[in-house]
């Protein structure tokens, strides 16, 4: 149900995102409130509905951008399994933290989506996608991110709680 609840506020968010980009003419970079999620998601909820969330959140943006059909599904949950293994070093529980590490997730998954872009397509010639871009966006994310972690953690408000290794 919360995995439900999240891919929702995804979709909204998605949905504001793509209005704010057109208003303000951001051509290359965006706020990028899907990994702000997903980084969320990978600190709190459990491994199955986390990546399924993940997954979900990630065919939302793939559906929205129009780029290689299951390019951000795929990065989705490759970003949640990272920030999950990165979450038992780091701490993303606190409203900074979480706006820190939601911001270098974005970075690390701006850089991954321009190899696959640059790797798979023929007219990738960096417009659409730019590594110049990425700080910008880090930055906007970590600022929506710290925003978002009120609404966040009254959704899923507990602490990732793992019965066993594989959980």
């Amino acid at each position: 149900m919360k995995g439900a609840l999240l891919t929702a506020l995804a979709l909204v968010l998605l949905s504001i995102e793509a209005v704010l980009v057109r208003t303000f003419g951001f051509e290359v970079t965006r706020i990028d409130v899907t990994v702000a999620i997903i980084v969320f998601v990978a600190v709190r909820a459990k491994t199955i509905e986390g990546a399924l969330t993940s997954f979900a959140i990630g065919y939302l943006v793939d559906v929205f951008t129009g780029r290689p059909s299951g390019l951000y599904p795929a990065l989705a949950v490759l970003v949640f399994l990272l920030a999950r293994a990165a979450a038992q070093l780091l701490d993303g529980k606190s409203r900074l933290g979480y706006a820190l590490f939601a911001a270098s997730a974005t970075v690390g998954h701006s850089l991954v989506a321009f190899l696959l872009m640059w790797l798979t397509s023929k007219d990738a010639d960096g417009r659409v996608l730019s590594l110049s871009a990425a700080p910008a966006q880090a930055l906007l994310t970590g600022v929506v991110a710290a925003l978002l972690f009120p609404l966040l953690s009254k959704i899923e408000p507990g602490e990732r709680v793992d019965v066993g290794r594989y959980a």
